[in-house]
């Protein structure tokens, strides 16, 4: 099968102005009457629904390091039907782990070269002008099978800045597809994880209406399309996936402003396999199906709402209430909640579900990033025996208390121990870490 063509919208460094310019150009694009597929390349829970408010159609991630090639090869043919496929990359262009994983280390380069998709560099000129097109002219010569096929110039300060940093891009031979003036209200609300998540912005959709006229405005549209490039990939359903089963015919699935980080391939793949998904609000105090073989806790913001989370009486007690004979697992910010206590960064002590011993603080922050690979050394209620997963951890919280038995021996991408183990008491399972794949 032959893809739509593609570009990955990659930068030198994070905080270039990337998810903006992705955003506005997913609806810009599909203002034309294009058909946009938006791909994130990494490990990212938050912007593919900001994706999905713009485009119209499910993002889905691409990791190197935690997918095999052939995952990332049927997550591609989702594309089928699109006109055009834009990915956001993460980090900067070659950011990536020291040691490769399932398929590579992460980098949305990989992602690139794995799929044909020619680069587009968001520049930041702010404080430069030529000088700019020197560390774009450096990425190009840096790995000469990638493509960098453009450049779109933000935070630009005024015309005479614009023509100073183009002369410069002139001489590097890099093709300049536009300039986006310096615009402070085309800005997303960040908090401590990134990006404030879709579901709180409290204007969206005008939001990305904005931006999309913003860079039709200021990018030529058609000049970029026409770099699009496509590899030739042919998925074969028959061939494994390395997704985790489903780990129930019926999921309750907490969802709501606290509880979102779900990564969609995930959700669709147990979708596919047959499980039967319904949805509750913890914050809203709504009870989870009382049918449910199991209920999934995901990853969020439970540090900004514990209090109200707190006085949730009547779901956590159905949760306690499910625990004794069915499954329950918590991702991160789920797993906190399934704890005993979650300290605010005020230091206030919040009593949680407590069917969990763990004890966690936002008044003591650390913070915890990284690729990591897990496995049980013993059955579990929902995992067997020397099971491996790939996941992605990233919070702030610190560990007060930990009293149960580890749910994995947990390692990170460049194979050290690490503490964050996970808890299992029982039927109920938490880690801090977001499963992506399984691991070989």
């Amino acid at each position: 099968m032959k893809q739509p063509p593609g570009l990955l919208i990659s930068a030198p460094s994070s905080g270039t102005g990337k998810t903006t310019v992705m955003l506005g150009l997913l609806r810009a694009l599909r203002d034309k009457g294009l058909v946009v597929q938006p791909f994130k390349s990494g490990p990212d829970y938050i912007d593919p629904a900001f994706h999905f408010a713009a485009a119209g159609r499910n993002s889905y991630n691409l990791d190197s390091w935690a997918m095999s090639d052939v995952l990332m090869d049927n997550l591609v043919a989702l594309s089928d039907g699109a006109d055009l496929i834009l990915t956001e990359g993460s980090m900067g262009l070659y950011d990536g782990v020291a040691k490769p994983g399932q398929f590579g280390h992460g980098s949305s380069a990989e992602t690139a070269l794995a799929f044909g998709w020619p680069v587009i560099l968001i520049v930041d000129v702010s404080g430069q002008a030529q000088s700019s097109a020197a560390t774009a002219l450096g990425f190009s010569n840096y790995n000469k099978e990638i493509n960098i096929a453009g450049v779109i110039l933000n935070r630009v300060a005024s015309p005479r800045h614009e023509r100073l940093a183009r002369l410069g891009f002139e001489k590097a031979g890099l093709k300049v597809l536009g300039a986006l003036p310096r615009r402070g209200d085309l800005v997303l609300p960040e908090r401590h994880l990134g990006l404030i998540q879709a579901v709180e912005h409290p204007n969206l959709e005008k939001a990305i209406a904005d931006y999309g006229v913003f860079l039709a405005s200021n990018v030529d549209l058609d000049e970029l399309q026409q770099l699009a490039q496509s590899g030739v990939k042919a998925p074969n359903s028959n061939s494994q996936l390395n997704l985790p089963n489903p780990p129930g015919q019926r999921i309750a699935l907490a969802r709501d402003e606290v509880f979102s980080f779900t990564y969609p391939h995930i959700l669709r793949h147990w979708h596919s396999s047959g499980a039967e998904l319904s949805f509750f609000s913890p914050v809203l105090d709504e009870i989870p199906d009382k049918s449910a073989d199991i209920i999934w806790m995901p990853g969020g913001y439970p540090e900004l709402h514990a209090g109200k989370l707190a006085t949730a009486e009547n779901c956590f007690s159905a949760i306690r209430d499910h625990a004794q004979t069915r499954s329950v697992h918590g991702e991160c910010g789920g797993y906190m909640v399934l704890g005993s206590h979650l300290i605010d960064k005020e230091g206030t002590s919040h009593k949680m579900i407590g069917l969990l011993g763990l004890v966690t603080s936002y008044a003591k922050r650390k913070f915890n990033l990284g690729y990591r690979l897990a496995e049980t050394s013993s059955p579990v209620e929902i995992f067997s025996a020397n099971k491996k997963l790939r996941g992605h951890e990233f919070h702030y919280s610190s560990i007060i208390e930990q009293p149960d038995e580890p749910l994995f021996s947990v390692k990170d991408a460049e194979g050290n121990a690490v503490s964050e183990t996970g808890s299992v008491c029982g039927k109920v399972s938490g880690t801090f870490f977001h499963m992506i794949a399984e691991a070989d």
